[in-house]
């Protein structure tokens, strides 16, 4: 099980996200968005602190059209806490560190 944060294309999506064992933390981000930058350390600290309950994929916008219409990803950096095909958490733009670990605390602690 990889501990970091893998990045995924819309060919890989189905199978890293949709059929994916554990809550996927789906990460939307492009290479010229400032706030993204922002976010980065957020989820690397997610990667490490919920590798055994949580697999976080990053997946940049721009060469992904398909999986950023399908999930109506309006803004970046965005995000998608998902289960299966389920979306448990959506949100866009830059939230505060600890609105994000309780974000991920309030559904994983329920594994």
């Amino acid at each position: 099980m990889s501990k970091g944060v893998i990045t995924i294309t819309d060919a890989d999506f189905e199978t890293e996200v949709l059929k994916a064992e554990q809550p996927v933390l789906v990460y939307f981000w492009a290479s010229w968005c400032g706030p993204c930058q922002l976010m980065s350390p957020m989820i690397n600290l997610a990667a490490a602190k919920y590798s055994d309950r949580l697999k976080i994929v990053k997946m940049e916008i721009d060469p992904n059209p398909l999986t950023v219409k399908q999930y109506q990803v309006e803004g970046v950096p965005a995000l998608r806490l998902m289960k299966g095909e389920q979306i448990l958490e959506a949100t866009e733009g830059v939230i505060s560190k600890d609105k994000f670990l309780s974000l991920l605390d309030q559904h994983l602690d329920h594994n």
